[in-house]
């Protein structure tokens, strides 16, 4: 499967996502178009087990609409302390329709009330400001899938990113739980860092980027 065109079609109604995507295929020349420029598309009910199956679910959703390649990814946040919850239900983890705030006040209080019941331990390389506390190591995961319905043939790639969730929530960048992420190798919150620095180390960042390697070797 090969990226053709100046246009990728990508199965996602999140701002802050078509943000991400389009910043990493400018660099190709490529515009990005979301579900925002068409009219008539499916309601899409995310109701897979994994990231994957989600991403899939989109992007089949979506591109037989359509009848031309789409993108569609699904990603969340993992957080050790919690089981790996929220997981696949990060986007809606206080609820239907609940936003960044409302998902990262109950992220909080679900480790708050963790943490009042045990030690938590972390590695001993951690170094936080001391008016930061870290309340659980945690990923973010990202599940990128392009699906072609003309041969019915689907790629995928998949990223990770390791960091702690703090106790607050720091910086005005990023969306979702970002704010929370605490990324040791920067000394900040994915919410501090600027577009290319969080592409460089992001989940979905680095799936993009094996998303491109295999996709558009030439670009």
């Amino acid at each position: 499967m090969k990226l053709t065109g100046s246009t990728i079609i990508v199965a996602t109604q999140n701002k802050g996502k078509v943000k991400e995507f389009a910043h990493a295929f400018a660099k190709l020349g490529m515009e990005v178009k979301s579900m925002y420029d068409f009219d008539n598309l499916p309601d899409i009910v995310e109701d897979g087990e994994t990231f994957f199956d989600n991403a899939l679910i989109k992007a089949k959703a979506v591109g037989d609409r359509l009848g031309v390649p789409v993108l569609a990814d699904d990603s969340g946040l993992c957080v050790d302390a919690l089981n790996g919850e929220p997981g696949v239900y990060s986007a809606r983890y206080a609820g239907e329709g609940a936003g960044d705030a409302a998902n990262n006040a109950k992220l909080l209080k679900e480790l708050g009330d963790k943490r009042a019941g045990e030690e938590m331990k972390f590695d001993a390389e951690l170094i936080l400001p001391t008016d930061l506390t870290a309340l659980s190591s945690a990923r973010f995961v990202c599940s990128l899938v392009v699906y072609d319905p003309s041969k019915g043939s689907v790629y995928h790639t998949d990223g990770t990113a390791e960091g702690y969730i703090i106790d607050r929530t720091l910086g005005e960048g990023g969306f979702g739980y970002d704010p929370l992420f605490w990324v040791p190798s920067f000394g900040r919150t994915m919410g501090q860092l600027n577009t290319d620095e969080k592409q460089t180390i992001s989940h979905r960042g680095q799936a993009l980027a094996k998303l491109i390697k295999e996709l558009a070797p030439d670009r």
